[in-house]
Parts: structure tokens; C-alpha cells; sequence
């Protein structure tokens, strides 16, 4: 299925800034408010079902046994127009 990008953001932030933006959407969620992403000219606001998708993935590329880059990505995924039931999950964070 083809990927449509409707925004896009990547620049280098304090952890500070980063944790800012981190909780600016936990309190949407919290809120059941939808979420406006906007840089420069850019703007796309999204209504969240009351149970996404919630996907975490840490990863390193590059070269097997190899200094590479590190990430860790946080998902929110769900169809269209779908408001599904919850998952079950042993996700944590610490």
C-alpha cells in the first residue's frame, strides 16, 4: 500500500525540548483533544480513535558489530475512521 506523508519534522533538540513536545501530546491524549503538528508552513491536524496502535522500536543501523546509529521511534497508528477496542500490553517504560 503506498505511504502518503502529511508531515514531516526532523531537527536536532535539547533533550528538554524533545521531552516539551513529548508532553504537549501525552496531555492531547489525556485530553481525547486532537493533535496539530505545524512547522513553518507546514500544519496537519489529527482526530486519535480512543485506542491506537501504540508501537515502540529501538534500533541501530549500520554495519553488524560496528558503531551505528541509535534510535528509538514511538508509533501511533490506526485506519481511518476506525475507533477499535484496546490491546492488551506489557509494554513499560522505565
Amino acid at each position: 500500500m503506498p505511504e502518503e506523508v502529511l508531515f514531516k519534522s526532523e531537527n536536532r533538540q535539547t533533550r528538554a525540548e524533545i521531552a516539551s513536545y513529548l508532553r504537549a501530546v501525552a496531555d492531547k491524549l489525556d485530553a481525547g483533544e486532537p493533535i496539530t503538528l505545524k512547522s513553518g508552513d507546514q500544519t496537519v491536524t489529527m482526530e486519535l480513535p480512543a485506542s491506537p496502535t501504540f508501537e515502540v522500536k529501538a534500533e541501530r543501523e549500520g554495519p553488524a558489530g560496528s558503531p551505528g546509529e541509535l534510535s528509538v521511534e514511538f508509533e501511533l497508528e490506526w485506519d481511518e475512521g476506525a475507533d477499535d477496542g484496546a490491546d492488551a500490553s506489557g509494554l513499560e517504560i522505565e
